[in-house]
Order: C-alpha cells, then structure tokens, then sequence
C-alpha cells in the first residue's frame, strides 16, 4: 500500500543508442528479411526497465516461486539503485553493494535494455535462448514477431557493466566480441522455433559515480536488396505470417507467472510437454480493471495467493477461489488500498491467448496448431528516442506495456478492484464473464 507514485516512478529517463554491423556469410539468411533500423536513442520510465527485467527472469527454467521472488525484487532494485532524473545515472546505494551484487544488477539491466530494445524494434515473442544446440557459447534470448514474422527468429546476447571505466569505446568493443563469440557462430542455423535469421547484441553501461551511460548495438550486416520483384517482396510482408506455437508458449507461459496465475502456468507447462496435465476443472479468476482508458486483467492468485488453496479444497472439501469471496471484502477494502506494481495483460490479448488455450486444452497437445491472429499492441512507458514520448497520460499511475500484451501497472487506482468486472477461465468451460 502505497501513498502516492514516487519520483522515480515518474521520471523519464532518456539514452543515446550507438550501433555497427558485422558481415556474415550468407547475408540474408532468409531473402526478403530487412532488419528494422537503429534509432538513435530510446526514451523510458524506470518502470519500464524494471518490468522488462523481470520479463527476461522469468524466462528461466528454475521453479516458479524463485522466479517471481527474483521478479519482484527487480522492482525494488531498479526503485532503489537508480537515480532520479531524465539522464540515466546509478544512485549512491550502488556503493553499497559488494562488486558480485554490482555485476549480477548490471547484468540483469543489460538485460532489461536488450528487451526494451528488441520491444521498440518490434519484435514482439521471447524465449530464452538455452533452447539453442551445441555446447558451445550461446547468446542469452530469441526474438520473433515483427520483421522477422515468417522467416524465422532472432539472437541477443546481452551485457551490463556498472564499472568506473566503463565508456562508449568500451561498451562497442563489448558488444561486438559477445557478437563475434555467441551469436554469429548460430545466425543461419535452426532451433525449436525455427530459422535463425538475424542477431543482435546489445552492450549497456554507466559509471557508478558520474552520469555516464553507454548503449550499444552490434547486429548481422544485411546488404540491401537489389532488383527484388515487387510481387515477392510483396508476399514476405503478407499478413498471413504465423509464428511459431513454441514461441508463443514461452512467452505467455513468463507473462503468466509474472501475473500470479499459476493455474494457466500449468497448463501452458503441459502443452509445452514439462509436466501433467492439470485437472480440467480448475479454475482462474481474473479482475477486468480499466486504467487511462485501457483495459487489463489481473489475476485474483496474485492478490490473495493463499485463499482456499488446493490443498485445502482436497483435505477440507473447500470450494476452489471464486469471485464471491471478493464481494463481501472487495469495495471496502479497494477503496482503502492502493494496489503497487502490478503485473496485468491487456484484456483483448489475454481473452484471445486464453479462448485458444481452452481450445487446445479440450484437443490435446498434440494437436497444437501455430498462433494465429494473436493482437499486436504498441509499446507504452518507452519509445525509441525519435518517436515522442514515452510518457502516459496521467503520471499519477505510471504504466509500461509491451507488444504482447503484458503491462506492469505502478499504481492501481483505488475503487479500480472492488467495483470491478470479473471473469473466469478453465480449459472445459473457455473464458467466460461472471
């Protein structure tokens, strides 16, 4: 429970983008594949960052619990450990921290960059690239969606260094080397969800005791076309492009467990083949909640974790978590609390990803078919630096929403639980207003 946004919450932050291209043989992987352009810059609420940072967490295979304790402690990190102010600079805690601490944070905001990055280039699905074959050193995530929409898929390594000889030269000499040793090596190759047709990798870095901060993109060097038939190039931009179920999976499957719902967690884990089914009649609720004109659902798991928890419902007979149980409470105590950092999906992406869960629930994971017509939103609380702002409408609420839909609320308003619409989801019944 919170009084009011913080400063920090506020504070747009803004950082120069410096970039190169490295040759690569063949180039393009897949003809017709034009990499979106490096702006300059990119503009971005600190909120942003730390959402984005535990979007690349919780891409991790380790159990669910440490995966969300870890992205929640992001939240405060970045709250703590950067200072105020629209240049991006390190507060004086970052002394504080022992240098293994300092490196495992700058590490984990690299991350966080290459993820803002890629978002506002509009790639739009993510996994971790551990899916990657060979032994040999690998870059950290793949990307799809956006330009890359049926071809295939793209690299990022990323790196962070919180250092007091970190520069620009640095940081370009750092990108282009964990470009050269893990990912050019793979560009060209395959893995789970397809072709690998392009790479990046992305060097941040700031100096702990001044403003400066570093950003750099090194990526596969593509020459431009020449004497492509319009028609072909027509059909590479055709809007019949699907991307791979796997990737999908991976990405909604981190997007659910950053929102608390541990029951489509489940699901998704089973149609990815890592663990059994879940009884076909449990359950999730979800709280429809309308901030700056938008509409999000959150997770009722995330609020009250504990209440009537399975084991109760298998010992005492309990029923499972019901909306009901929020009915008595809910308006007296919505309109007492101010809910802080909270995890949500816009309402249209949520609704469509879940209607075709259900589908694929009733069916089988064996007949999984590719994604389609899965909503594309544009992102919100960051921007590249030649595209407006990054800012919301009302700062008092500070918002972050990436292109899958996933969007960390600062603040919920009160009064935006209690009174709110609700819904359920199973996979027997689909998704279905109370």
């Amino acid at each position: 429970m919170v009084a009011a946004a913080s400063a920090l919450g506020r504070a747009e932050k803004t950082v120069a983008i410096s970039h190169n291209s490295q040759s690569h043989r063949p180039s393009p992987v897949s003809v017709g594949f034009v990499a979106p352009r490096i702006a300059a810059g990119i503009r971005f609420r600190p909120k942003a960052l730390a959402a984005a940072i535990a979007r690349t967490i919780t891409l991790r295979d380790a159990p669910e619990a440490l995966l969300a304790q870890w992205s929640r402690s992001a939240l405060l990190e970045v709250e703590v450990l950067i200072a105020n102010g629209p240049a991006f600079g390190l507060s004086p805690t970052i002394r504080s921290l022992a240098d293994a601490e300092r490196s495992a944070f700058a590490g984990r905001v690299g991350a966080g960059m290459a993820d803002l990055v890629m978002n506002v280039l509009g790639y739009r699905w993510r996994d971790n690239a551990a899916c990657l074959l060979g032994s040999g050193p690998r870059p950290d995530f793949i990307y799809g969606g956006g330009q890359a929409d049926g071809h295939g898929v793209v690299l990022v390594e990323a790196h962070g260094s919180f250092a007091e000889g970190v520069n620009k030269a640095r940081m370009e000499r750092e990108a282009k080397r964990k470009y050269l040793r893990q990912v050019k090596p793979h560009v060209g190759g395959s893995c789970l969800h397809g072709q690998l047709v392009h790479g990046y990798s992305t060097a941040f870095g700031s100096q702990p005791t001044s403003k400066g901060t570093f950003l750099h993109v090194t990526e596969k060097r593509i020459p431009k076309p020449t004497g492509m038939p319009k028609a072909h190039a027509t059909a590479l931009t055709s809007t019949e492009r699907v991307t791979p179920s796997s990737l999908t999976l991976a990405t909604y499957r981190a997007n659910f467990l950053l929102m608390g719902a541990a029951k489509v967690v489940a699901w998704l884990d089973w149609l990815r083949g890592v663990r059994e089914a879940p009884p076909a009649s449990s359950i999730s609720t979800f709280f429809s909640i309308e901030q700056q004109g938008r509409r999000f659902l959150a997770a009722a798991e995330a609020f009250f974790p504990h209440l009537a928890p399975d084991s109760w419902i298998e010992e005492f007979g309990f029923p499972p978590f019901r909306f009901d149980y929020w009915r008595g409470i809910g308006p007296w105590l919505a309109d007492r609390v101010v809910w802080k950092d909270l995890f949500v999906m816009d309402e249209d992406a949520a609704i469509s990803f879940l209607n075709q869960l259900s589908s694929l629930g009733r069916n089988g994971r064996d007949s999984l078919p590719p994604f389609r017509d899965l909503p594309s939103l544009e992102p919100l609380g960051f921007t590249l630096g030649d595209e407006g702002h990054a800012d919301d409408e009302d700062p008092r609420y500070p918002l972050a929403r990436f292109r899958d839909g996933l969007a960390l609320l600062g603040r919920v308003p009160p009064s935006s639980l209690g009174r709110s619409p609700q819904w359920r989801w199973s996979p027997e019944g689909g998704f279905n207003a109370q």
